[in-house]
């Protein structure tokens, strides 16, 4: 009776309690909103024109490799939640993606309501999650076997890694237009390989969110490389592209980014540690990115 009460004790542990989530639905971190023949620029057009109707504003556009673009969006709800929130503003942007998979183009994004809840933001963004259904469609949530949403507002990958909370303090300024003026000459010069994809300011806080492109150079700068860490995480059948690109907050004097052992994992909570396609293979890039983005925000390579 012993073992089988540790047993099941061990499996509440595992799985998050066994209790309170009766009314609650598991989320995925992406949503499948179509899939089919075509091409991804004629895709994305139609894309684009589909969200604006359906009151979003575009921000941003990338294309990190052949075959792949993503369209970055806001809304009204998405700031405004984003201005109630403690470090609101890494959610008050969703991205799109247009991805070309052998014979078939998926258009994809991410899942606002599971980001609301991985943010920890005041509300759930159930709206935009309409909205983006209205505009594009959806098939299925995908990219996880699903995560309760106070399991995502306690999300980390395993013990000892980084929460939502623990983000990593890029640089330091005097105010927050000064902090806003480094990253923007930093992304603009671009010396680390991150540019600038996007930027969104939060209504009536002082806090902004930038969406960065990573391209990194040979063996040394793979680690940061958006192209490469997609080609070893991202390969199942249906693409997750839509957690690209990384982000940059500003919030009022300092500047931060998601470590990369949550900001990869909660868009990859199902990645395995070790073996073929899992974390192992890109066990450098939490640093590498980390200091790419402190470099680039004028912040020093070594502080965490």
């Amino acid at each position: 009776m012993r073992g089988i009460l540790r047993g099941v004790l061990c499996l509440l542990f595992l799985t998050g309690g066994g209790v309170g989530h009766a009314q609650d639905v598991m989320l995925k971190p992406f949503v499948l909103a179509s899939r089919g023949p075509g091409e991804v620029a004629q895709k994305a057009e139609a894309a684009k024109a589909a969200l604006v109707q359906h009151g979003f504003t575009v921000v941003g556009v990338y294309m990190p490799y052949p075959g792949a673009t993503i369209i970055a969006v806001t809304n009204d709800e998405l700031k405004a939640n984003a201005a109630n929130s403690e470090h609101g503003g890494f959610g008050a942007a969703q991205r799109v993606a247009v991805t070309k998979v052998k014979d078939e183009v998926q258009i994809t994004y991410t899942n606002p309501t599971y980001i609301a809840n991985a943010y920890r933001m005041a509300g759930d963004l159930k709206n935009t999650a309409a909205k983006l259904q209205a505009a594009l469609g959806k098939i299925e949530e995908y990219g996880a076997s699903g995560l309760y949403p106070d399991q995502l507002r306690r999300y980390h990958y395993m013990i000892g890694m980084e929460y939502f909370d623990e983000p990593s303090l890029l640089a330091t300024y005097g105010s927050y237009e000064e902090a806003l003026k480094a990253v923007e000459a930093g992304l603009a010069a671009g010396k680390q390989g991150v540019t600038k994809v996007y930027r969104v300011d939060v209504a009536g806080k002082k806090e902004t969110l930038f969406g960065v492109a990573m391209k990194g150079e040979g063996d040394a700068g793979k680690f940061m490389d958006d192209k490469y860490i997609m080609s070893e995480i991202d390969f199942k059948d249906v693409k997750s592209t839509a957690h690209l690109p990384y982000d940059i907050l500003v919030s009022d004097n300092k500047v931060y980014a998601l470590y990369a052992r949550f900001r990869i994992a909660i868009s990859f909570p199902d990645l395995s540690m070790m073996g073929a396609n899992s974390f192992m293979n890109i066990m450098k890039s939490p640093e590498a990115i980390r200091e790419a983005l402190a470099l680039t925000a004028g912040g020093k390579k070594d502080a965490r």
